[in-house]
């Protein structure tokens, strides 16, 4: 799972399984029916055909969290009106027992269930500011007659008999208006243009399989045997899949190109829910991941560049989760206990390792030079330093749920990744370049997979047989282990140093702290800051203090829309044609010149020692 948050420029305005395998029970089957076809206050009704029950004493579960998601969620707290009712009709005892469970009186007696469910996008906060908020890749959309985000884990529960039922095959129908496409790797076996019908071997494979329901719009495309399904949701319109689709394709050509033979997916779903912020909806940015398909959460204001560019590091995360954890993960996460879920120590690998490779493959495959994958790996050292950088990584990940290990979760895209890199730097040194930490989950796949999982407390031990024992002791020092990491030690291993490097700036921020611009919140018109030094950008174009920036390459900006207009900013080029229309001294005009980008000087890294440029070339590009 990946989760963003996005600035919104305030100075601006200012200015699995249960816990033990059980054996599959080929004729019991629990049948469930998702009615989109009328909604009710946000709501749509379940009907749920229970097993044959072995008691009079049954138990009806809904998740307390989800693999991917790290947070205690509890889905059944968007149930409501739970029901029973016998063959006969009559209503049967059931008693809510706890925020995600229900006791069923006279289980043998039981025909069906009846439940509404809620939406959870137009009640969200935001991640990170409403704290019991469900991150939304993983929440549940109900728009009547527009969209459906059908994460089954908040749509359908599972039984406990004795045992907890989630090892009998799932029958999936879906009721819902003919103009709605149903985007998702499960195979529709029913003809209907309104009737979806699709069976799971057991309740994982049901959650692991979203479900987009929206107006047609969608592309598909083949990379070398796998069959990729892209699928958009924009409430106005303003982006297609078409539109996206061009880097979108590039990304994914590039991680397949990296990746080899360890994915061998025939099919893989990415269903794209372009959020409106004028409303109540999604606030949660960022994507949760699955066996064959992700779903992603951004702001329809996005402009489509800047989207594309989100969309290629989100996306490329969740596509490398097909490695870790989806085939190479503990028990905890094979037999997921979504009622009292233990979590495994590994988060470094099945988070972190993943962020790395999102990195790593994009300087691999020539989509960022070398520069920038030092400067991101600078980033995350800043952010890790920012956190608790003595805490043992394997004790947070197996307490992540729970305070104050919860509030370092974040850390796993930072610190993690970087324990990701140093093993890479490690193994590339000792094998003169030959191997790296993509050599070794390539093992580790094939030792493993996706049936078998790991004992938590051996992967250590099966790492170091794998690779060197220099690895196990990186594993033990600064995993397992409190101390901080020595990067820089790392770093000069291949040939990396620090030094100063310029970097380019923001057209009209000098820093996130200090714009320079301001907004006049009665008439919303963006004003350059009076009295400031201007950038080159500006001084070049002939902007001056007092200036009303009205358009830009004839696209109007205001208050309402000036988010648009930093993130394009950010995509512009040197020597880029510009126009920008502004009001000086009560009367319009237009300057036109080319863009000339400021540079500001950094803490960085560079390739500064020749004699490991070989070894800088294998860990890079190898």
């Amino acid at each position: 799972m990946k989760n963003l948050i996005l600035s919104a420029f305030v100075a601006l305005s200012c200015i699995g399984h249960t816990a033990t395998a059980q054996k599959k029970t080929s004729t019991q089957e629990v049948k469930v029916t998702i009615d989109l076809t009328k909604v009710e206050n946000d709501k749509v009704m379940v009907t749920v055909t229970p097993p044959t029950f072995s008691s009079n004493s049954a138990v009806f579960h809904f998740p307390k969290t989800v693999p991917g998601t790290y947070s205690a969620d509890n889905y059944g707290k968007m149930i409501d009106n739970l029901k029973a009712f016998d063959k006969n009709g009559k209503e049967l005892v059931t008693s809510k027992t706890d925020d995600n469970s229900w006791s069923l009186s006279s289980a043998k007696s039981i025909a069906k269930i009846t439940y509404w469910v809620n939406d959870t996008y137009d009640s969200e906060l935001g991640r990170g500011f409403g704290k019991d908020d469900i991150f939304s890749p993983a929440g549940v959309n109900i728009l009547d007659g527009q969209n459906f985000m059908i994460n089954n884990h908040g749509f359908v529960g599972f039984f406990e008999d004795k045992i907890a039922l989630t090892e009998i095959p799932y029958s999936l129908t879906i009721l819902h208006p003919a103009n709605l496409f149903g985007a998702t790797s499960l195979i529709d076996i029913d003809k209907s243009d309104s009737v979806d019908t699709f069976k799971a071997t057991r309740y994982f494979d049901l959650t692991d399989n979203p479900i987009m329901y929206a107006k047609p719009d969608y592309e598909t495309f083949m990379v070398e045997g796998m069959e990729i399904l892209f699928s958009v949701y924009s409430p106005t319109g303003v982006h297609t899949a078409k539109s996206l689709l061009p880097d979108l394709e590039k990304t994914m050509r590039a991680q397949k190109a990296f990746m080899g033979s360890i994915n061998d997916n025939k099919r893989y779903t990415i269903l794209l829910y372009l959020t409106d912020m004028n409303r109540n909806d999604a606030k949660g940015f960022g994507a949760l991941e699955h066996h064959t398909s992700t779903t992603v959460c951004f702001p329809e204001a996005m402009p489509t560049e800047a989207l594309g560019e989100q969309l290629k590091d989100v996306v490329s995360h969740e596509f490398f989760h097909t490695v870790t954890p989806l085939s190479i993960h503990s028990k905890e996460i094979q037999y997921f206990d979504y009622t009292n879920p233990k979590m495994s120590e590994h988060l470094w690998m099945y988070e972190g390792v993943t962020e790395y490779f999102a990195n790593l493959f994009q300087v691999n495959q020539g989509l960022i030079d070398a520069e920038e994958f030092y400067q991101r790996m600078i980033g995350k050292i800043t952010n890790a330093a920012a956190m608790n950088d003595t805490m043992s990584f394997t004790e947070m990940s197996r307490n992540v749920l729970s305070a104050p290990y919860k509030e370092q979760y974040l850390n796993v895209y930072e610190k993690g990744a970087l324990i990701g890199m140093c093993i890479d730097i490690i193994i590339r040194e000792k094998s003169n370049g030959e191997r790296g930490i993509l050599d070794l989950m390539k093992k580790l796949s094939k030792e493993y997979g996706i049936e078998k999982p790991f004992n938590d407390n051996e992967l250590f031990a099966k790492v170091t047989e794998l690779t060197y024992p220099e690895v196990g002791e990186f594993l033990n020092t600064y995993v397992t282990g409190t101390t901080p990491i020595p990067y820089d030690t790392y770093f000069a291993k291949v040939g990396v140093t620090k030094a100063k490097i310029q970097v380019p700036g923001n057209p009209f921020l000098k820093d996130m702290a200090t714009p320079y611009i301001t907004v006049n919140p009665t008439t919303k018109e963006i004003i350059v800051l009076p009295s400031t030094d201007l950038n080159d950008f500006m001084k070049n174009l002939g902007l001056k203090g007092g200036d009303i920036i009205v358009a830009i390459n004839d696209k109007p900006y205001n208050l309402d829309n000036i988010y648009d207009m930093i993130m394009e900013s950010q995509l512009w080029k040197a020597d880029d044609t510009i126009s920008v229309k502004i009001k000086r001294d009560e009367k319009e005009q237009t300057l036109k010149g080319k863009v000339k980008l400021s540079f500001n000087e950094m803490d960085g890294y560079q390739l500064t020692e020749s004699s490991k440029e070989k070894l800088n070339t294998a860990w890079l590009k190898g």
